[in-house]
Order: structure tokens, then sequence, then C-alpha cells
């Protein structure tokens, strides 16, 4: 007997899946599938690595990058002599020759073969001529350079080191050294950034030729002396030969100093030092007596009182420092209202360093630059020759600090700079300095009146003049 089911009865089989059914790969698909009558399918985003095509793009470069740099090493290893040797041989046979054509020369050179190639490409005979006039002159500019010249020179300064406003003296002393006499030539010496010229006359085999020089020494310099050169080249100029004779040769034109006058002006004494609060065991200050302590130096037992107390007391001393000035100079332009100012503090600088030298002190001198080289008092005014005055931004407060900081031991301390900063910068500069040690601010400005002010336990001393320094130290002293 067969029975038929209702569609309602079919729909509820249907829906009624087993769960084996559904996990099935065609329930999955059934159940992923988009409905065609409803709404568009979502697309879901699929995460793309890297490609294997830019991969080995990316390997390929990181490759060849590392092969070009392995090349370039190789090659600099390898052409390296060569370089050097095409280097060498430039500079001994090319440069030379380059060297004997002047400007005008290099000029009269490039139209002389300008006006060839037009005269020859368009047949322009006033070209050709001008061409022709261009050889001739080069040729006969040739025959003025050409020859051998044998000389002995010596360059004799009477003094390397001198100061301003002293007289420099120089002589130069020519020697004919050939067998043959030599034409008249001329000797040039470079002075700084001028050249003197000495005309020699026809000099005899043998024949000596002497001429003296003076060097001006109106401002601190480091005047570059020489080399004494030999330079021969034609009326129009177009070559020019020069062959050195001596090397160059320093001459130092130290700043102006005046002599200070022993101790009053300021400096402390050398042979106890300044006593200090810190107590030693050792040192020349007696303080006073206290109990032995096991370890104590033997030497330093107060055998009187030791008989008197039948107690064992030893010495106690105050720690005592030897003189040692600190000089700060300042040398931002920017506190100096001229050029005047900066050399007067620089002068005023050399001559207090210049007597801690005589009275046999330790000095120390720093600047914007760091420090200057105080070994001896030469070296001192060698190293103040060479100091140059810069817009800078540190300022007085700045080279004090760093002088206090490298000169921890110093009893007395020297700020110099200009009259532009105020008090208060002065102040603010010395609160730098220790406890303790003896402070002065310098103010130095051509026209300033001598004199001595009080900011605390800074002494303000200002100079117009260099030669009222020792009068105005004795008064900041007393």
């Amino acid at each position: 007997m067969s029975t038929q089911s209702s569609p309602e009865t079919r729909r509820s089989r249907r829906s009624q899946t087993s769960p084996a059914e559904q996990g099935s790969p065609a329930a999955r698909r059934s159940a992923t599938a988009p409905s065609r009558r409803g709404s568009a399918p979502t697309a879901i985003p699929r995460q793309k690595g890297p490609s294997k095509s830019s991969e080995r793009a990316s390997k390929a470069a990181v490759q060849l990058q590392d092969r070009w740099r392995r090349l370039r090493e190789t090659t600099a290893v390898t052409t390296e002599p060569a370089r050097e040797a095409a280097t060498g041989w430039w500079g001994k046979n090319v440069q030379p020759v380059l060297e004997v054509i002047s400007p005008l020369g290099w000029l009269v050179l490039v139209i002389t073969v300008g006006s060839w190639i037009v005269g020859l490409v368009f047949g322009w005979a006033e070209a050709i001529v001008a061409g022709l006039v261009g050889v001739f002159l080069l040729l006969l500019a040739i025959g003025f350079i050409l020859g051998r010249s044998s000389y002995k020179v010596d360059l004799d300064l009477a003094r390397s080191r001198v100061a301003v406003g002293d007289r420099a003296v120089g002589a130069i002393e020519v020697t004919n050294t050939a067998d043959r006499a030599l034409m008249p030539a001329a000797m040039e010496l470079p002075v700084g950034r001028a050249t003197a010229v000495f005309q020699l006359p026809r000099m005899r085999p043998g024949a000596v030729h002497e001429d003296l020089f003076t060097i001006p020494t109106h401002r601190r310099a480091v005047i570059t002396v020489g080399p004494v050169r030999s330079v021969r080249q034609d009326p129009l100029a177009l070559l020019r030969r020069q062959l050195k004779w001596t090397e160059p040769e320093e001459l130092y034109v130290h700043p102006r100093t005046v002599a200070l006058q022993g101790s009053s002006a300021g400096f402390i004494r050398d042979l106890e030092g300044l006593p200090t609060r810190d107590l030693s065991s050792a040192d020349v200050s007696f303080h006073a007596l206290r109990d032995y302590v096991p370890g104590d130096d033997r030497r330093h037992i107060h055998w009187k009182t030791v008989a008197r107390t039948n107690k064992l007391m030893v010495r106690q001393f105050e720690e005592t420092r030897r003189a040692h000035l600190a000089i700060a100079l300042s040398t931002s332009t920017s506190e100096y209202a001229t050029e005047n100012d900066f050399e007067l503090a620089i002068s005023v600088a050399s001559s207090i360093g210049l007597e801690a030298f005589k009275e046999q002190r330790n000095l120390s001198i720093r600047t914007h630059a760091g420090p200057v080289h105080t070994e001896t008092g030469r070296n001192m005014l060698d190293d103040m020759t060479r100091i140059e005055g810069k817009p800078l931004r540190k300022t007085s407060v700045d080279v004090a600090r760093e002088t206090a900081d490298h000169v921890p031991n110093a009893s007395v301390f020297f700020l110099i700079t200009g009259d532009q900063p105020t008090a208060g910068d002065l102040r603010k500069a010395t609160n730098h300095v220790p406890p303790g040690v003896r402070a002065f601010a310098i103010r130095c400005a051509h026209g300033l009146e001598t004199q001595r002010a009080n900011i605390g336990d800074l002494t303000v001393v200002s100079i117009g003049d260099l030669q009222d320094l020792g009068l105005a130290l004795r008064k900041a002293a007393a």
C-alpha cells in the first residue's frame, strides 16, 4: 500500500538533516553558495604576501650593491700606486710648466689658438696674422725665461721675535756660485701679504750682493717672511719663472707689554702661600697640637709637650697652596667696542703673565679657544700673538667657568674682558671662582678712566691705558 506525503511533510524532512550530512562538502558548498534571488555575495579579502618576483628583485639589487662596493675597494687598492705615481709625475713635470704661464699668458695663448682655428677654417687672413703675432710673442717670452741660475742665498732676520712698535730688520745675501757672470735678475721676498722686490746687478763669479730690509710692526701678528725666490720674466709678463732659494721663516710681533712692580701689584706671597681651612699632618703653616693617632708620622711628635703632659702629642698644620695665577681672557669681539680695545686686553693679559714668570709664579691662561701654552714666557707670548678675536655666542661667563674648572688650585683669578659686559655679567662670571680665591675683573677700553670698584668679593678694575696697569693693580691690592 503506497503512501503519498504532502508538501509540508517533505519540507520538514529536508529541514531535519543530520549533522553528518551538514558537515559534508556538498552541504558546505550549498551553505556558502550565494542565493540567486538574494543580495550580492560579500567578498572575503585574502592576505597576500610578497611575490616571489619582488623577492628575487630585492635580492639581486642587494647582491649588485655588494659587488659594486667590492669592485670599488679592489680598484682603489690596485690603482693606488698608479695614482700616486701619476700625481707625483704631474707635480714634478707638468705643474712647474703650467705655473710658468701667467694669467695674461694664458689669455694670449687662448687667443692665438682661437685665431689659428678661425683663420684655417674660414680662411680669414686677419685671424692668421693675429695667430702669427701670438706665436711670436710667446716665443719671445720663452727666450727671456730660459737659462740656468746658480745662487747661494742667505735670509737673515736680526730677531725672530719683536714687540709691537719695535724695529724688525733683516738682510738678504746673494752669492754667485757659477763659474760665469750672471745677468741682472730680480729677487722677490714675500713678507706677509706683501712682496718686496730686490734688483740684482750683473754679478761676476763669486760676487756677493747684500740688501737690507725693514718689516713694519704696527700690529700684533705672525708674519711669514720668505721664501726668497729669483724671478725671470719677459717684458710683457706673459711667462714668469720662479726658483725658490730659501725656506720661509716666521717673525712674531708680540703684543706690547709693561713691567709691573713686584708683589704689590696684587700677587700673593710665593714662599708660604695662602693658608686654607683644610688641616694637614705635614706643611709649613703650624696650626695646633693634637693627640697622637697610630699611623701619624713620628717626626711631628712634639716631645716637649710629651715630657710635660706624659702624653703623645703631634703637630697639626694648615694646608697652604702655592701662588697660582689663573687668567681668563675673553676673545669674543662682541664684548669689545673696538679692535684696539681687544688688543689692549691681550696686552694686559700678557703683562700680568710676564710678571708671573718674573716672580716664578705658576700661571695658567685660557681663552674661548682653549688653553695658552705657559711653559715659558716666550711660549706664552707666541701663543698670545696667535690669538684672534671672533664674534662668538660664548661670553665672559663661559670662559670664566672653563678656567675655574681647569685650574681648581688657583689662588688669584683674573677675568679680562672689554667694557661691554655689565656689572651683573661680571658678577655672574666670577661666581664660578672657588671660595677663598681672590678674584679680579679687568675691563679694557681706550678712554676709560682708570679706577677700582668692588662688587661683593670681586674687585673690578677699569683700564684705559696700558701704562696705568701697574698703578691700577697696586690700588686694587691695597
